[in-house]
């Protein structure tokens, strides 16, 4: 019976440690509560007491969480065009009891007050930029000021906000057609300038090139005349000194050179009279019809 005794001792006594010790580790926070009033937060991870069936704990999550936009959102620009964007945040209770108090301990609402300060910092910093901005050209600097302004906000309710990055921003359908069409036809407009402006250069480079052609064939045949004109002139110098020594011979060599190019083919037919000059040679040596 006194075993039975211990024993029921033991297991009660067990069970009432259990029920005083919980523990919190380096992943959360620990909120104390004493017939539902708030009596201590524990941050520090290690093993605590509790007064059985009198204290309750709430665990609450201190580590960074990321908000995700579940679809994209909405906004207009400065250019009255609205643009769909694709965002995330990342967040953390930095301050348990605040958060608690601010939101009776729900923390869905307070993942909804975050996104709806977010979106209503986007929706005021889309507005004064154009859809050019919003692209591409001050992105980085739109998330970091709506990471300044979320996190301001974010403090008052314990909240602190570490980043907000914009990932995709797209155009709506019918923006983005008429926005491909004022491309489009940008584009051709550029490249119908370049064709014109490469044709009028193909054509200055034509003209001079035909222009050097005229010059280069009108100096060259200047040259060839010349040489020509001075070859010929030592030509007839070389004829007039050869013709002055001997023009008997000569007129000789000439005639030979004559009837051997006339006489060149077998099928070749000449007409002529018998007393024409061009058989003087063959009539005499000397050319005079004499034997």
């Amino acid at each position: 019976m006194k075993l039975a005794n211990l024993f029921i001792v033991a297991v009660a006594g067990l069970l009432l440690l259990s029920a005083s010790i919980y523990t919190v580790d380096q992943r959360q926070a620990a909120m104390v509560f004493q017939l539902g009033e708030i009596v201590g937060i524990k941050k520090d991870p290690g093993l605590y007491l509790k007064l059985p069936l009198v204290q309750n704990i709430r665990y609450f999550d201190t580590r960074i969480l990321t908000l995700d936009a579940v679809d994209p959102e909405r906004f207009i620009t400065s250019e009255k065009k609205n643009v769909l964007v694709d965002y995330f945040v990342k967040w953390r209770i930095q301050d348990v009891n605040k958060f608690y108090v601010s939101f009776a301990g729900d923390e869905r609402r307070g993942v909804n007050r975050l996104a709806q300060t977010v979106n209503d910092g986007m929706r005021a910093e889309f507005g004064k930029r154009t859809v050019h901005d919003v692209v591409s050209g001050e992105r980085d600097d739109i998330m970091e000021v709506l990471r300044k302004s979320a996190d301001q906000d974010a403090r008052r309710y314990g909240v602190q906000v570490m980043d907000v990055r914009i990932k995709r921003v797209d155009l709506p359908n019918e923006v983005s057609e008429s926005v491909y069409r004022r491309m489009e036809a940008e584009r051709k407009r550029v490249a119908n300038e370049l064709r014109s402006t490469g044709s009028a250069e193909a054509e200055k480079i034509r003209a001079d090139a035909d222009r050097q052609r005229e010059v280069i064939i009108a100096e060259a045949y200047r040259d060839a005349q010349k040489t020509k004109g001075e070859g010929d002139a030592k030509a007839a110098a070389i004829y007039g000194a050869a013709y002055g020594k001997n023009p008997e011979f000569y007129a000789f060599y000439r005639s030979m050179e004559s009837y051997k190019a006339s006489f060149k083919g077998k099928q070749d037919v000449m007409v002529l009279q018998p007393n024409s000059d061009f058989f003087r040679y063959m009539k005499s040596p000397r050319g005079n019809g004499k034997k």
